[in-house]
């Protein structure tokens, strides 16, 4: 009985679903690299040294933190990559990079832009993402876990979370957890205050992890092996086979949508992790999807490395 149930739900859900166009789009002045959203702002990071900030209502760029430029090795000044950003507060996290591809770390609080870690730390942080106020999680390529206290300058914890090059890090909404994937598959859930492993995952992917979403106790992977695993406590581990490459998956604040890059035409397919049932495709972005922001459960933003944004609206 139930298979003839999960049968005719999957029949429904082909014959319901459809392409979903973006609502709106926003433009940056650079390729955006990461993109946080707080209220009514939107806060895009971009290879052109700037964070440019959207307002939501009018689409319309209102503010942009400016980073002072980099000197190369032949003694040319050229902007700053950045490639992460948080908010928190009213202040905004920032990385970008340095000289040698050292990074550097600015935090801008009340129109004033500081750099509390310099290049010369030697430092390759992929990502930041606020834990506190006053401290800071690092995620950096060789996969060590930081937990930085930026008012007095020291590190509460640095920890080696794996040997393998870091593919994606990702923070809890409540700031209590960390998901951390590398480039081997593995998957770890350590605790933001300890560091302390909390949970290996038995892998389901088998190559490098591009990116993962952690959301209400589910983890979703994206990964080169062309798979998207899924992870949900008190349930059997499972991944979905793509036929391209699975660039970016992104998961609702409930986790009972999920989104995953699909296809050469990078569109977002939308599924139920628990029912594994698809749904609605968004459809609109021509190139490999490299981030996905739910910000309720009927709205969401993704980007594609270039300088859109697109505003999705789920029925």
């Amino acid at each position: 009985m139930f298979k003839l149930i999960f049968t005719f739900l999957l029949l429904l859900s082909v014959v319901v679903a459809k392409d979903i166009l973006p609502t709106f789009k926003l433009r940056s002045v650079g390729f955006v690299s990461d993109f946080v959203v707080d209220a009514n702002l939107l806060y895009a990071a971009n290879d052109m040294g700037t964070i440019d900030v959207f307002d939501l209502n009018s689409k319309k760029i209102i503010n942009q933190i400016i980073l002072p430029p980099v000197t190369t090795a032949m003694n040319k000044l050229i902007s700053a990559n950045i490639m992460s950003v948080d908010y928190l507060n009213g202040k905004v996290l920032i990385v970008s990079v340095g000289k040698d591809a050292y990074r550097n770390v600015w935090v801008y609080e009340n129109y004033e832009l500081k750099n509390i870690i310099n290049e010369e730390k030697k430092l390759t942080i992929k990502e930041a993402r606020f834990l506190s106020d006053g401290q800071i999680i690092f995620g950096t390529l060789g996969s060590e876990v930081i937990l930085h206290d930026r008012r007095e300058q020291y590190n509460i914890y640095k920890t080696q979370a794996s040997h393998s090059t870091l593919g994606d890090i990702m923070l809890s909404s409540d700031k209590t957890e960390i998901v951390i994937a590398d480039e081997s598959g593995a998957i770890k859930l350590l605790d933001a205050k300890s560091s302390k492993i909390k949970r290996t995952y038995d892998s389901q992917n088998v190559d490098n992890i591009f990116h993962v979403a952690y959301s209400n106790g589910v983890v979703l992977t994206a990964g080169q092996d062309r798979r998207i695993a899924v992870y949900q406590n008190g349930q059997k581990d499972y991944h979905i086979k793509s036929n391209f490459l699975v660039y970016c998956v992104g998961l609702s604040p409930s986790a009972e949508t999920g989104v995953y890059s699909s296809g050469e035409e990078h569109y977002l397919q939308l599924f139920n992790p628990t029912t594994k049932i698809q749904g609605d495709r968004l459809v609109g972005h021509d190139k490999p999807v490299n981030q996905i922001r739910f910000i309720n459960e009927k709205e969401l933003f993704s980007s594609e490395g270039r300088r859109d944004i697109f505003y999705w609206k789920l029925d």
